[in-house]
């Protein structure tokens, strides 16, 4: 009996241990999450102010909006790139192959995950960028890990614990408290063309929030490095054999002169380069949270990424940043550490559906 007693303690620790080891890395791969998200909306604005979309007329529309499904579909062709080399490194590109052909079992989940991340959230996320600015981006996007979490808790009882839900409000209030007065600076009312940037903000943060709940569907049973490259490949092929032919086929719009002078400009290729490294390891450090630590967290942590925007952004254009920011950096910093201090056990128990038998 004592020496069961002791297997059994010793049983205790080492998956006490395990669910520590699994905590740890699920934040600190969320956090890598917000630092790389935040530095995206340097490079994501730039591209606006260099040839061929500098040259765009505000007023012109439909213009502006292809322009931004053509830098769309570039920064997704790049990102697959830069995963490409990653899973090279890794030595995962069998795996890739044998992931993305198995579509009606695990790949559906990261085409519909494409589908969310890209034609929606990023392609609604450059919008806002475009017609609005990027403090207006940024925020917006802030409310996504509410909605990655109730989607996740609806459709495959993903649980919330009461720490989760206060750390998670915790940390959008303090994203709100960050950019608020920014935001109200930075809207144009007189415009009659902002409201296109107000739609693609709230695109991108239910775009994100979606794709987050969508992809973890398919992450207990494939590699999240693997299934970061299928969701890009899946994004690669909606614009370039779907969304961009359609659009240059039954408009009059210049999809391929605005691909071609993309293409050619060094300097909107560099900002694309930029965004797409960072937005490639962003998204490859927020899917492995996800099997670690859950949508709902690792969604709310990755916001803190308001914090590491408004950093690189000041440090871009050297202008310090006003007290809000310390506000706001407190109450976000704090929101994480209230999630962080949860029960190692409470967090790797997320789950409820896959125990009684059902799959994705």
């Amino acid at each position: 009996m004592v020496g069961n007693k002791a297997g059994s303690v010793t049983l205790s620790q080492a998956l006490h241990g395990h669910y520590a080891r699994n905590q740890r890395w699920g934040f600190m791969w969320a956090l890598w999450t917000a630092i790389l998200w935040g530095a995206w909306y340097v490079p994501g604005t730039a591209l606006w102010f260099e040839y061929p979309y500098a040259d765009i007329p505000a007023d012109q529309q439909s213009l502006r909006l292809a322009a931004t499904a053509v830098m769309t579909w570039i920064h997704a062709i790049t990102v697959f790139l830069f995963l490409l080399l990653w899973n090279g490194v890794l030595g995962k590109i069998r795996d890739y192959g044998r992931t993305i052909v198995r579509f009606r079992r695990i790949s559906k989940w990261y085409a519909l995950a494409s589908l969310c991340g890209g034609p929606m959230a990023i392609f609604g996320s450059y919008m806002a960028m475009g017609f609005v600015g990027p403090v207006f981006a940024a925020v917006t996007s802030l409310f996504y890990p509410v909605i990655g979490a109730v989607i996740a808790r609806l459709w495959y009882k993903e649980k919330i614990s009461r720490r989760a839900a206060v750390g998670m409000s915790i940390i959008i209030f303090g994203g709100i408290v960050i950019y608020g007065p920014g935001l109200f600076g930075e809207m144009d009312i007189s415009s009659n063309h902002a409201w296109l940037g107000y739609l693609g903000g709230i695109m991108s943060a239910i775009g994100w929030g979606t794709e987050g709940a969508v992809a973890a569907r398919a992450m207990d049973v494939s590699d999240p490095d693997v299934g970061i490259h299928c969701r890009f490949s899946f994004e690669v092929l909606f614009w370039g054999l779907l969304i961009l032919p359609l659009l240059s086929l039954f408009t009059d719009l210049p999809i391929r002169d605005l691909i071609i002078g993309t293409l050619t400009h060094g300097k909107a290729m560099l900002w694309i380069l930029l965004a797409a490294a960072c937005h490639a390891y962003c998204y490859t450090a927020f899917y492995k949270s996800f099997s670690l630590i859950g949508v709902g967290r690792g969604e709310a942590i990755g916001n803190l990424y308001a914090v590491f925007a408004l950093i690189f952004i000041a440090a871009f254009t050297l202008q310090l940043p006003a007290w809000y920011f310390v506000a706001g950096l407190v109450i976000t910093v704090l929101g994480s550490f209230v999630m962080f201090s949860e029960p190692a056990e409470s967090v790797a128990q997320l789950r409820e559906t896959y125990a009684s038998g059902e799959h994705p």
